[in-house]
Parts: C-alpha cells; structure tokens; sequence
C-alpha cells in the first residue's frame, strides 16, 4: 500500500463511528434510504446479520464522489433504517508485482463453526468477507479472482488471508461470489458470476478456503449484458409450507426497455440449479430505471429474506447532480416472498416492516370521488403514500408527486392497456445526462377492479410498490424547487379513492 493510500486510511479508520464530518447536501440527500457520509458507493456487499446486528458493507471510494479506488465501507444497524456509518473495512491494496487490487463486489458470512479456523477456539461470531479482487494496472484489467479476509471483533478490523486468491480462474469476467451456508450436505456454496459468458458459476467448499467446481447455469433471460451480482436464496411461497429457489442476476440497462435486474425460480439441489420453466422472456426485480446490483442479508433473523439495492444507473451514474460531497444511495430493504400463479412464481417485494417505526399520519381520506383534479391536502417531499382506488369510468388516472410550478413526478394509470408508469420527464433537473430524462412502463392487472400502490418519496429518490408488491418501480428524481405539492386526475370519467393514507416522520 503506497504512502498516499496508507495517510487516507489511517485517517478514515481514526473516524468516529458516528461518521464522517459532513456538510449536508439538504436538497438531495434522503432520510431513510442509506447514503455514504461522503463520496462515492455502488453495489451493497457482504451483507450479514450477527449478534444482533445487520452489516452493511457496500462498494466506496474513499478519494472521492465518483467510481475509483474501490474498497468496502462500512455501516451497521439494529433495524434496517437508522445506520451507523463505521471505519473503513477493505481498502484496496498494491501487490508484490506492482499490480493493484481494488475490492470489488462480494458477500459476507457468520463462520459459526470456526470451519475456516481463522478464529479463536470456541469463537461463533467471526465475520468471513469474500470479494473479487480486481488486479489492474492503471485500470488496465489483469485478472478477477476470488478471495478472503476475516475479522474476529465484529467487524471493526479486518485482515486480508495470506493465501489469496482462493479461486482463480485467470479471468477478467469472474466476479461478484455470494457465499451462504447449504444446511443439508453442511457445507458453504458460492454462486458467482462468469460475467462475459452470462453464466452463474457455483462452487463448494468445507472451509472457505479450497473450492471445488460444482456446475453452470445461465444464458437465459436477458442476455443483451455481462452478467453480474448474482444471489442464490430460498424463499418462501405465500400461504404455503413450501420454498423455491430463487436466483437473482445484476445484466445492465443496454436499452429504455431493459431493467437492471431479473430473476428465475427453480430448484437447488446442492450442486446445480434448474429453473422452472425455459425464461426465453426475463422476468424483472424492479422496472425503474434505478435499481440495480440488489443482494439479501445472509444470516438474517426468523428466515427472513431481504434485499438490498444500489439505487442508480450506470448511463448516468457519476453525473447526478447530489453535490460534491456524496454519490450514491440504497434502497429501501425489502422483503421478498414468492406468489403461486398460473403462469408460475411471482416475487413480491415489500418495504420492511421497520420502516414504519416513528411514522405519524400525516394525511388521510376514503371513499373520495375524483371527476378532474384533486389537490392533496399536504406538502412535503419525505413520505409514505398508500392509495388504493377504483378507476370507474376513469381511461387514465394520474398522482403527481413533487409538485412545483412546472415540475412534476408522474405516476400515470392508463385503464385499457392496465400499464403503470413512472415519468420523471418534467422532475427538475434531468439536464445533466442525456438518458436520465425517461418514462418507465409495466403492465399492472386491476385486481377485483382496484389498483393498490404503496409510493415511497424521500427527497430524491422515488420508489412504487403496485398490487402489495406484484411490480415495482424506482427512479432517481432531482427537484429544483421546493413546493412539494401533490395532485390527483382522472381523466374521461370519475375514479373513486377508496384510501389515500399519507404518513410521515
């Protein structure tokens, strides 16, 4: 580590852990989705719950507020919403060859047995971290391989495994292991990425330090992309005692119509994965423009499954306009279950409950009739939004969001085709790159003649849950005033609110 890299490090571990000075960027930054104090941060990594709390390890450069130097930052939580931003975990590191290596996307895991034997006798909370490490020159690519680094005080320090790599393929496109703990044959499995072959990898292994090939699996769905981030989980099905096997992967936005992440259900039998059905269409996570590189918590209490995404795009990604202090946020975590249906396995997807701790009605009205236009009672632009409505004779409903003067969020229900879309063409500020002006569009089924949506807005980040989680949507959003003004329309006929519920903090 050269000297430069070592003065910065040695000043980001002497933080506090309550974070980073900071001057705030008050138009921008949210309140309850996850920021970096300072700088830049992508893919959410190695998240893991222990002793009680949830690890949140992400993608960050610690020079600066665009990609570069990447290394793991580091936050901790005890419910999913208020985090407290630690030191500096992974940085990046020289190599004897006089190549570098930055810390690139990867999982972590609770070694309860001690079966890596990097641990004290005795120890079940030791923290076992693997990453890509990406050995460049300059940035010219040299290889992606797999490796490890553990700490045994709950995080708070980290050393790097002498022995790495712990799995080299001679590759520039293998990358992003997710590691978890297969109870049946009581050994660890990794799915990573073959990124330039659109294929996931899975390996196994005793220790976490020798890992045997077990199969392939991929080139279905969206192939247009590199495929990256992948996560293999078990989820449960809706109001049955039955589990499938889900299987997430991160394929890039090559177009207005592609999402960044989709998924496949199918079976894990502890060596290979078979998916249900053929997915020559891809089935997608999110249809926003701004959800990508999405990961679940290992480790997490009562089963749960919840994941965790970046939320940006990589068209547009180091020129949103958040200030020059920081760049980057996650979503809100999510808590995913599957839905048997005709046509096979839905996920649904829902803000965890913890979100709705400390939130106070702050708006609420039912059974309202909606002919033309109907000025919501409240301003604001941090709230939680529930409405649930029956569009009658209505052919299109409308719900602005972030109202001032000519700008405008719009979420659009068009009744014919039964398509939701989200367009931010008129936000505020969408000049500073070309593709972030967008409209994002999904077919959204009434159900029993009513359409639900739960509206998540915090400042800059706008994220749509339809049909209790069926489809959903999420957009950056840049305002340039302030107004926060929110309207309803029904155009070409009347549309009936059953609820409109806003809450706030």
């Amino acid at each position: 580590m050269n000297f430069r890299y070592s003065l910065i490090v040695s000043l980001l571990l002497g933080l506090s852990i309550t974070g980073f000075a900071q001057k705030e960027t008050p138009d921008y930054r949210p309140q309850y989705h996850f920021t970096p104090p300072k700088n830049w941060t992508n893919d959410p990594n190695g998240l893991v719950y222990s002793d009680g709390k949830y690890h949140l390890f992400y993608q960050y450069n610690p020079f600066g507020n665009q990609w570069g130097h990447m290394s793991w930052g580091h936050a901790t939580s005890t419910d999913l919403i208020n985090w407290n931003h630690l030191s500096l975990a992974l940085p990046e590191y020289n190599n004897a060859d006089g190549s570098e290596s930055m810390i690139f996307s990867g999982s972590a895991v609770v070694d309860k047995q001690n079966s890596s034997g990097f641990f004290t006798k005795g120890q079940t909370n030791g923290l076992v971290a693997i990453y890509t490490a990406f050995v460049h020159r300059n940035l010219a690519p040299i290889y992606q391989h797999q490796n490890l680094a553990y700490s045994g005080d709950d995080g708070k320090t980290w050393q790097y495994y002498k022995q790495n790599p712990v799995l080299d393929l001679k590759s520039k496109d293998f990358r992003d292991p997710k590691v978890f703990w297969y109870a049946p044959q009581q050994k660890w499995v990794m799915t990573v990425s073959k990124a330039d072959r659109q294929q996931a990898y899975f390996y196994e292994s005793h220790d976490l330090k020798s890992w045997k090939f077990m199969s392939r699996w991929g080139r279905a769905g969206n192939t247009a992309r590199v495929w990256e981030c992948p996560d293999l989980i078990e989820v449960s099905v809706q109001g049955e005692k039955t589990k499938k096997w889900v299987l997430f992967i991160s394929s890039g936005n090559p177009q207005e119509l592609y999402p960044g992440m989709q998924y496949f259900v199918g079976e894990f039998d502890g060596k290979s994965f078979k998916p249900d059905q053929a997915y020559e269409e891809p089935e997608y996570v999110d249809f926003g423009k701004d959800f990508f590189a999405g990961v679940t918590f290992n480790n997490a209490p009562n089963d749960r499954k919840i994941l965790l995404g970046w939320v940006n795009d990589w068209e547009y990604a180091n020129d949103i306009p958040t200030g020059g202090e920081w760049r980057g946020a996650f979503s809100v975590p999510r808590e995913l279950s599957l839905k048997r249906t005709a046509k096979g396995f839905e996920l649904i997807q829902w803000p965890v409950s913890e979100l709705k701790k400390g939130q106070k009605e702050a708006f609420s009205t039912q059974n309202l009739k909606v002919t033309s236009n109907y000025e919501v009672p409240f301003r604001g632009n941090i709230f939680d939004l529930e409405l649930t409505l029956k569009p009658q004779q209505a052919k299109v409903f409308e719900l602005k969001l972030l109202q001032s003067t000519d700008e405008e969020t719009v979420l659009r229900y068009d009744v014919s085709e039964q398509t939701l879309s989200l367009d931010r063409t008129h936000s505020g500020n969408v000049s500073f790159n070309p593709k972030f002006a967008s409209v994002e569009k999904v077919r959204v089924p009434l159900k029993d003649g009513k359409l639900q949506l739960r509206v998540l807005a915090d400042k800059s980040i706008i994220e749509v849950f339809a049909q209790n989680g069926e489809k959903t949507l999420t957009d950056l959003v840049f305002p340039l005033k302030k107004e926060g003004k929110l309207s309803i329309s029904s155009s070409g006929g009347e549309s009936v609110i059953n609820l409109l519920k806003i809450n706030s903090w």
